[in-house]
């Protein structure tokens, strides 16, 4: 072992969070899933290369993600009043999660949110195919980065619609979703939307 691999083993998120010992246990996305110890997550949207999400951590990804949920429906929660778009609010909003699943668990968690990235990601889902001008929906499998990217998405839309336009504080939502896909409770938004997305995909076959 090098003298850089040592010091880097050493290394933890923030300083506060040791990922040397995290466990992946799904294979497929194992080599997708990037837990490089840094002290300071911030890529600066540098990172331009092929599959370039593989080489930002998966947990400034949860941050960034904070930034545009996605569509729920026709709507579409862009910005909130806490979102602002800026980096240190959103990675202040992920601290603090942390901070809860860490403090209900006694766990690591980066692992716990490794769990629930795996207990989230569908593995399987439709697209629609057009033939004879009909319209028919087509099972396929869903590729490691659209899974993980499926995942970290539903995870945050589910914490926005229990947050939103109520008293409860965005990072104690997310830090709820979190622990409960960890879990695999199907009360996660993202593990519900998982098997429905599965469902779909067996109908269809």
């Amino acid at each position: 072992m090098t003298e850089q691999t040592q010091e880097q083993k050493g290394f933890k998120i923030f300083d506060l969070y040791d990922v040397s010992n995290i466990e992946i246990k799904d294979p497929a996305l194992k080599p997708y899933i990037n837990l490089a110890p840094k002290l300071l997550l911030k890529s600066h949207g540098r990172i331009k290369t092929k599959l370039a999400k593989t080489k930002v951590n998966i947990v400034e990804r949860l941050a960034a993600r904070l930034q545009v949920p996605g569509h729920v429906g026709k709507k579409h929660k862009i910005i909130t009043s806490w979102s602002s778009g800026k980096y240190n609010r959103n990675m202040k909003t992920v601290l603090e999660v942390l901070k809860i699943i860490e403090k209900k668990t006694g766990k690591n968690p980066v692992q716990i949110f490794v769990a629930a990235i795996e207990n989230g990601s569908p593995r399987d889902e439709i697209t629609v195919i057009e033939h004879a001008g009909a319209r028919y929906p087509q099972a396929v499998d869903c590729s490691p980065i659209r899974r993980i990217d499926l995942a970290i998405r539903w995870m945050t839309i589910g914490a926005y619609g229990r947050s939103f336009g109520k008293k409860k504080k965005m990072a104690d939502s997310l830090a709820e979703e979190i622990m409960r896909a960890g879990e695999g409770s199907m009360e996660s938004y993202a593990c519900s939307k998982r098997n429905e997305s599965e469902k779909q995909a067996d109908s269809a076959r």
